[in-house]
């Protein structure tokens, strides 16, 4: 599988230049590109989107392939007599369950393994369920996740001004600078439920991973109601969400859609601390990426950059291009771009993942339900390290 993987990345790349090529022709010669020219990079760039669905399948793929492996794996140490591996903890409670055993148990973070790809590997059900989860949500992933065992309001202070340098003479004294605190943001803990069913057959099938099942079932409903909430939510009985506590960066010229200048004044709005810090990165949804692609700056060259490597995100003006689709469309009175320092927004996680069995809610169609809580809370205590493109 690796080899075809890399053989789809090689193509992509290859499309990627000959679109390139094109351009680069037509911005030399300083004009618009022929009828022709704009059929082959229309056929290049189809062939580009096609590519990027191919490639992260087959990572999607590769990832449930190496799970299923270690599944398969704790199942042989299992039945082996002696000096075998101990079992790992999680698929133990999962078995437990599955059995009957036990009708609660809890799952918090444990540290990913990495594929011979580079590719993270999620073997426990916490890292599993989140990492499916980025795939939908990926507010998730460009975050940063405090992870807290109890529930107690967390206060995050929110810098109104700091700490500034002074140059002193020799044994001079150093005058004081303190930075000044305009308010602290509290992160409390909503409560997320999410129920999923599943068969007595299913659950007697000794030859299906029930850890990567539930996780996968688990980690969708999580990526969509938390991942809207985490992007849009109002504060008022669900987290802030980042576009909502993300300051005005500029106002698109219509009501329906952006230009590059747009986006550019936006990129720039942002102050020069903020903007070249790690993790600066834009989101939208993929209807506004599919019309990035297609703008130019006033040189004529294209300002969407597509990946050309493995787990790399495609670029906009040099800034990784995330894609999320709980985010609003360039519609009247919408906020369709952000853009700044995206690990400024903290999610606070509380407690990992609980997990609860119920036999008796769906006893007459011989279902067993599952219960998953998820306990979370985010803001963005910097509101100037993100800013958004307000639709008029």
């Amino acid at each position: 599988m690796k080899e075809y993987l890399d053989r789809q990345v090689e193509i992509r790349q290859q499309a990627w230049h000959q679109a390139k090529a094109i351009i680069d022709v037509a911005t030399a010669e300083k004009r618009d590109l022929s009828v022709e020219e704009e059929q082959t990079y229309s056929r290049l760039n189809d062939e580009l989107n096609e590519r990027a669905a191919t490639i992260a399948k087959l990572r999607e793929d590769e990832t449930r392939e190496l799970r299923m492996d270690a599944a398969t794996r704790e199942i042989a140490d299992q039945v082996r007599p002696v000096a075998s591996a101990p079992v790992n903890e999680d698929v133990a409670m999962i078995r437990a369950l599955i059995k009957g055993e036990s009708r609660s148990a809890n799952f918090e973070r444990r540290d990913i393994l990495k594929s011979s790809t580079g590719s993270p590997v999620p073997t426990s059900f916490y890292n599993q369920v989140i990492m499916k989860a980025r795939m939908i949500a990926p507010v998730l992933a460009t975050s940063t996740v405090l992870n807290t065992a109890g529930g107690e309001n967390l206060q995050i202070p929110r810098l109104s001004t700091y700490s500034v340098g002074t140059v002193n003479a020799e044994a001079a004294t150093i005058g004081e600078s303190d930075p000044a605190f305009a308010a602290f943001i509290t992160l409390g803990a909503f409560k997320y439920g999410f129920l999923t069913q599943v068969s007595q057959e299913l659950l007697e099938d000794s030859g299906v991973d029930m850890l990567s099942f539930l996780a996968d079932q688990v980690g969708n409903a999580l990526g969509f109601a938390v991942g809207s909430a985490l992007t849009v939510g109002t504060g008022t009985n669900e987290p802030t969400g980042i576009v909502t506590a993300s300051a005005v960066g500029g106002t698109s010229g219509t009501a329906t859609g952006f230009t590059a200048d747009n986006l550019i004044d936006l990129l720039y709005s942002l102050d020069g601390g903020a903007r070249n810090l790690p993790g600066v990165g834009w989101m939208m949804t993929g209807q506004s990426i599919g019309r990035v692609r297609k703008l130019k700056d006033t040189a004529g060259n294209y300002v969407f950059q597509p990946s050309l490597a493995m787990d790399s995100p495609d670029m906009l003006l040099g800034k990784p291009l995330h894609e999320n689709p709980s985010m609003a469309e360039a519609t009247t009175g919408t906020k369709s771009v952000i853009v700044g320092h995206l690990p400024s927004f903290y999610v606070r996680s509380v407690g990992g993942i609980k997990l609860d069995r119920s036999d008796d809610f769906a006893f007459s169609a011989g279902l067993a339900t599952f219960r998953a809580t998820f306990r979370v809370d985010a803001n963005l205590p910097q509101t100037s390290h993100v800013k958004h493109l307000l639709q008029p």
